[in-house]
């Protein structure tokens, strides 16, 4: 009976022992705590470890290079104008015989001076000065190797008789063959070549002093 007793109680030790080496201490809260809050001060700070011990640098974005302002841009000096006196042909009222008069003139360029030698020829403050090439409309004129060449268009208002004709055609040379440096005058009628400017006269091509009777 002792010996069962004795037995008994050696067995309930043993299952006590076995027991208690089997349950594992938990991890005490405060060392949880003390974990993540060093987590995220590493995360927050310049430099971090990862799991594997190594040193991890945070990429920094490169900065935007500032775009420089546009620099203006001059403008082209345009070339300073000049003056000139001239002499400009006009017709009396019956339309009988050319009559000269000074004009002025102002340009920049050659091709501008004769543009504006012939508008002097299409306008007049005295009546007694008639222009012959009123109401015709210049083009284009261009100037080279001694030559103008000029188109012209004429609408129907400006057609003259025979005699207007042939004073328009002498006012025309007279006005631009005063400028020495003007060798010959092509005058085209709405780009091309016209054996008349107005039906009466022969024009020749291109006008030179010598066919003009200058």
């Amino acid at each position: 009976m002792n010996k069962k007793l004795t037995y008994t109680a050696v067995s309930a030790v043993l299952l006590m022992v076995i027991a208690g080496c089997g349950e594992k201490p938990a991890a005490s809260p405060d060392a949880n705590a003390d974990q993540g809050n060093n987590s995220v001060v590493s995360a927050a700070g310049g430099n971090s470890e990862n799991s594997g011990g190594e040193v991890v640098t945070p990429s920094i974005a490169p900065s935007a290079e500032a775009t420089p302002a546009p620099t203006a841009t001059a403008k082209p000096t345009e070339p300073a104008k000049q003056s000139q006196d001239i002499e400009v042909y006009y017709t009396d009222p019956q339309q009988m015989n050319l009559i000269a008069a000074t004009g002025t003139i102002s340009f920049a360029s050659e091709s501008e001076k004769y543009s504006e030698a012939f508008k002097t020829l299409q306008s007049s403050s005295n009546a007694e000065q008639v222009p012959l090439w009123s109401g015709i409309e210049l083009k284009s004129l261009d100037f080279k190797d001694g030559q103008i060449v000029m188109d012209i268009h004429k609408p129907d208002e400006a057609q003259l008789g025979a005699g207007g004709e042939s004073l328009a055609i002498s006012a025309l040379a007279k006005t631009l063959f005063q400028f020495e440096e003007v060798k010959s005058v092509e005058l085209l009628v709405d780009g091309e070549q016209v054996e008349s400017l107005m039906g009466h006269v022969d024009l020749e091509h291109p006008l030179t002093r010598e066919n003009s009777g200058l």
